[in-house]
């Protein structure tokens, strides 16, 4: 007996406070007026800097293919460094699976020990 008087009171008072307060519309979250918001304004962090990169014509964190190269000496493969030298290993031959590793230092283009490719060190700056 005691359950169906708690149980009665509980719902008229529902009742009650649902009656007083005023119906409120419900909100959307995408129901602005300028719609569904683009990668550009929800991007933070890495991201950010990285689309705002690619807006001035730079790819910052090399997240882009890189440029095809002849490798001759006078259109050699492009290698960013931040430093003066760098390991760099090539594949002499596209189906080989031997890599042949050379040490890269900044200068002039120099050629691959095996297959005489060209190589260029070019400084990189970091974006951060």
């Amino acid at each position: 007996m005691a359950g169906r008087l708690l149980l009665r009171a509980c719902a008229t008072t529902t009742l009650q406070l649902r009656s007083n307060v005023a119906a409120r519309p419900l909100h959307r979250a995408l129901a602005t007026a300028r719609g569904i918001p683009t990668d550009e304004e929800q991007a933070t962090g890495l991201e950010r800097r990285a689309l705002q990169g690619f807006k001035h014509g730079k790819d910052p964190y090399s997240i882009l293919k890189p440029k095809e190269y002849a490798g001759t000496k006078e259109d050699p493969h492009i290698v960013p460094c931040i430093g003066t030298k760098r390991l760099v290993g090539c594949l002499c031959e596209e189906d080989n699976t031997a890599i042949v590793w050379f040490w890269l230092h900044q200068g002039d283009a120099q050629r691959c020990p095996s297959c005489g490719s060209h190589y260029q060190l070019v400084h990189h700056e970091l974006p951060h």
